[in-house]
C-alpha cells in the first residue's frame, strides 16, 4: 500500500491542493544566490526574498497547518507533514524562520501563557517576526547546563548580563528564545527560560561571526543590563532546563507540533550520479571508476533505508520506543549529509577546489560549500556524540557515561 493510500480523504484533498498551489506559485529566481539552509542567510536581499515566500506559503495554508486556529494555525491534523513533503518534492525555496517554526512556536505552545501564544505564534508563522536561539555560550556548548548569562529580578522586570554565541539569524531576529541563570546555587534548577527582544533593544549588541566558508549567518550576542519584562518569562522561575529540553526535543525532530519548515534538504543521489558523469578521472568519466560507483551505491542504500525508517516511524505499532526513531533519524540525517557532500567533493576531484564564485565550479560550487557547512549540522542540537549518548542512555537503557 502506498503512502497516499493511507491518507484520509481530507488529507488526500489537501495533498492535491498543495501540489497544485506549489506548481502554480513557484517564485521567480532570486536576484542573489540563496544559501544552502536558512541558517546561513546573511544578506537583506536573501531575507526579503525568503520572507516573501514564507508569507505566501503561510497565507496559502502550507505553514502552521496543524496548529490551533486561535493562534493563527490551520487547525488540521496531519496536514503539515504533507505540506513539508510537497515543498521538498517541488524543490521550492526553504522557509526562512526555521527557528521560530521548529523551536520557538512549539515551545511557546507547550509552556507559554495564553497571552504569549496569541502574541508570538502567528507572526512567526508568516515570517514577519524572525526568531533566534540563545542557548550556546563560550563556556556552555555541549555542557548546556553551564549557562552563565545571568538574569536578576528587579520588581516586575529582569536585568540580563552575559554572552551568547553561535546565534543563527540573530542579525535579522526580532525575538530570541533564551536560557539564563537565575541562581548560582543550583546547576539545573538555577536556570530560567525567557523570550527576549533583539533588534534595536537597548543593551544588546549583535556581532556577526565569519565561518570557514566565508559566509556568516550566525553571530555572538552580548547582553549588558538588558531589561526584559517578567511576562516574557516562559514557565516558572527555575524551570528553564525543563523548557530547554522541550525546545531540543522539537529541534531534534523527536516530537510533532512544529509550524513547518521541516523538509528534505538532501540533494538526490541522482545529482551525485550526474556529477560523476560530468567529471573526469584518469581520462574517463568518473562514473566509470569502480570505487566511486560503489560509494554512490552505498549512499543510495542508506538514503532508501532512511526513507523506509521515516515511514516506519509513522506506524505506532512498529515503534518500540517513542524517541528512538526520531532521534536516530536526526543523527543519521546530519551524518548522511556530510558523507554525501564529501563524496561530491571526491567525485569533482581537483575542480572541488573551485569556490562558488568561479563559473567553472561544478554545480556552481555546491559540493565544497555543502561539505564545509555540514560540520555545523553534526554539532547543532547536540553533537553526534551527544546524540549517541542520548540514544544509549534514554532509549537502550545503558549506563550513563561519566
Amino acid at each position: 500500500m502506498s503512502e497516499e493510500e493511507k491518507l484520509t480523504p481530507e488529507q488526500l484533498e489537501y495533498q492535491d491542493y498543495a501540489r497544485r498551489w506549489l506548481a502554480e506559485n513557484r517564485p521567480p529566481p532570486p536576484s542573489v544566490r540563496l544559501p544552502i539552509t536558512a541558517l546561513e542567510t546573511m544578506l537583506e536581499e536573501q531575507r526579503s526574498y525568503l520572507h516573501e515566500w514564507q508569507s505566501k506559503c503561510y497565507h496559502a495554508g502550507l505553514v502552521g497547518a496543524d496548529l490551533p486556529t486561535e493562534y493563527g494555525g490551520g487547525g488540521h491534523t496531519g496536514f503539515q507533514r504533507i505540506a513539508d513533503e510537497e515543498m521538498g518534492r517541488a524543490g521550492t525555496p526553504f522557509l526562512l524562520n526555521v527557528i521560530g517554526l521548529r523551536m520557538a512556536i512549539p515551545t511557546i505552545l507547550e509552556h507559554g501563557t495564553e497571552e504569549q501564544k496569541k502574541k508570538f505564534v502567528a507572526p512567526a508563522l508568516s515570517g514577519d517576526e524572525i526568531w533566534c536561539q540563545g542557548f550556546s555560550e563560550p563556556g556552555a556548548g555541549s555542557d548546556l547546563a553551564n549557562q552563565q548569562l545571568f538574569a536578576e529580578k528587579r520588581g516586575e522586570e529582569w536585568v540580563l548580563n552575559g554572552h551568547k554565541v553561535w546565534t543563527s539569524l540573530a542579525h535579522f531576529a526580532k525575538w530570541m528564545i533564551l536560557i539564563t541563570r537565575t541562581s548560582h546555587h543550583h546547576k539545573y534548577d538555577g536556570l530560567t527560560y525567557f523570550i527576549s527582544p533583539i533588534q534595536g533593544h537597548p543593551g544588546i549588541e549583535v556581532r556577526p561571526l565569519i565561518k570557514m566558508t566565508g559566509e556568516t549567518g550566525f553571530n555572538e550576542v552580548l547582553f549588558e543590563d538588558v531589561v526584559v519584562p517578567d511576562h516574557y518569562r516562559l514557565d516558572e522561575v527555575g524551570k528553564g532546563w525543563t523548557v530547554a529540553m522541550t525546545t531540543l526535543t522539537y529541534e531534534r525532530g523527536a516530537a510533532d507540533g512544529a509550524g513547518g519548515g521541516i523538509r528534505d534538504a538532501r540533494p538526490p543521489i541522482e545529482s551525485l550520479v550526474a556529477l560523476a558523469k560530468d567529471s573526469r578521472r584518469n581520462g574517463a568519466p568518473a562514473s566509470q571508476d569502480a570505487v566511486l560507483r560503489d560509494r554512490i551505491v552505498k549512499q543510495a542504500i542508506v538514503e532508501e533505508a532512511m526513507a523506509q525508517t521515516a515511514r516506519r516511524s509513522r506506524v505506532d505499532a512498529l515503534c518500540d520506543h517513542p524517541m528512538r526513531l526520531p532521534l536516530q533519524a536526526n543523527l543519521n540525517e546530519s551524518e548522511f549529509l556530510q558523507h554525501n557532500a564529501r563524496l561530491g567533493v571526491d567525485i569533482a576531484g581537483a575542480k572541488a577546489s573551485l569556490y562558488k564564485l568561479d563559473e567553472k565550479a561544478p554545480d556552481a560550487g555546491h559540493w565544497p560549500l555543502s561539505y564545509l557547512n555540514s560540520y555545523g549540522e553534526t554539532i547543532a542540537a547536540g553533537t553526534s556524540e551527544i546524540q549517541r549518548n542520548i540514544l544509549g542512555e534514554r532509549v537502550l537503557g545503558m549506563a550513563k557515561s561519566k
